[in-house]
């Protein structure tokens, strides 16, 4: 064990999954400067130029490379640079990625990495801090990962290459340094469709993913002290979603807050209240309360702590289920 941050966590992954001679890596800037948050950083000189691929700024063609390498057995690791930068690609995901296995019955399919920095908090604004995560959960065909924590994104990083279909990974940005933790060394894989319950609790699940995961953390320290039992969960997988293990939290707790800093309307967050009206409505007490950014463009970086969901709107909205 060694205790990394999240991007020394996604080095490290990399670094393990080039030793498989099927991998490659591919995007701008990743070679010669490590890629713009340098998660890259000492690949290219450890792996050679062949195997991390630096591109021209052409997303499309980054991604429709990539998937021809896919088709034809290689398993490549793409880099967008922003998540906002990943629509100009949109047409290869949705048409090609996406599809191939069903087009071809089965006879092709694509092992594709698509990594994707995402997310506000680090004053950029605007196609460098979006999160729009429910666009590609959206597309069948696609497998769709968050991690939180250094030891999930390295071991979610390994587990979506050795996958025999196309993962979107989605990598908060604010976390890259922000988050620190003991990582295993060598080949450590995590179940791709697993959430994990981060904490338990009986009064109140909340349910989180990515970035947001350490607001909510501290918003079941800050009940705690008022002697609420916050069960916290994780679901670092959105698609294929782990249903079982949020519907069991709240049949306990009868209360849930569902947490995630994209816009509110037709966010990833209306899926899980959907399967817990499906699934446990009679265990409700209360409504299910979505603490979310709000449905406007990411502000400049003065207004964005007004647009981040914070801890006070996640503690009142857990107080909220609890008054029902």
């Amino acid at each position: 064990m060694s205790v990394m941050t999240m991007a020394q966590a996604l080095n490290s992954a990399l670094d393990v999954a080039l030793s498989d001679p099927r991998v490659v890596v591919i995007g701008e800037d990743i070679g010669a400067t490590g890629g713009v948050f340098r998660i890259t950083d000492g690949l290219a000189e450890k792996h050679g130029t062949e195997r991390v691929i630096d591109t021209p700024v052409a997303e499309s063609g980054i991604v429709g490379a990539a998937f021809g390498m896919a088709v034809a057995g290689m398993r490549p690791v793409v880099e967008i640079q922003f998540m906002g930068f990943s629509y100009p690609a949109y047409d290869q995901v949705i048409n090609h990625v996406a599809r191939i296995r069903n087009r071809s019955r089965h006879r092709f399919t694509a092992p594709m990495v698509i990594r994707l920095p995402y997310g506000a908090g680090i004053g950029a604004a605007e196609h460098h801090s979006e999160s729009t995560e429910a666009v590609y959960a959206h597309i069948p065909g696609l497998k769709v990962v968050v991690a939180s924590t250094p030891e999930n994104a390295k071991g979610l990083l390994l587990a979506a290459v050795d996958d025999p279909d196309p993962v979107i990974f989605m990598e908060p940005i604010r976390l890259y340094r922000a988050a620190r933790g003991e990582v295993p060394g060598g080949r450590h894989t995590t179940p791709i469709g697993s959430a994990i319950v981060d904490r338990t609790g009986s009064d109140v699940s909340l349910v989180s993913y990515g970035a947001m995961m350490r607001e909510t953390r501290e918003a079941a320290d800050r009940l705690a002290e008022d002697g609420v039992s916050a069960e916290v969960i994780d679901l670092r997988t959105l698609v294929p979603l782990d249903a079982d293990t949020i519907v069991a939290s709240v049949v306990k707790t009868g209360r849930a807050v569902i947490v995630h800093e994209a816009p509110l309307t037709a966010g990833y967050g209306a899926e899980i209240v959907a399967l817990i009206q499906e699934r446990a409505l009679y265990s409700l007490r209360a409504p299910v309360q979505r603490v979310t950014g709000w449905d406007t463009v990411v502000p400049l970086r003065l207004a964005e702590r007004h647009y981040m969901p914070s801890v006070d709107r996640i503690v009142a909205a857990a107080r909220r289920t609890l008054e029902g």
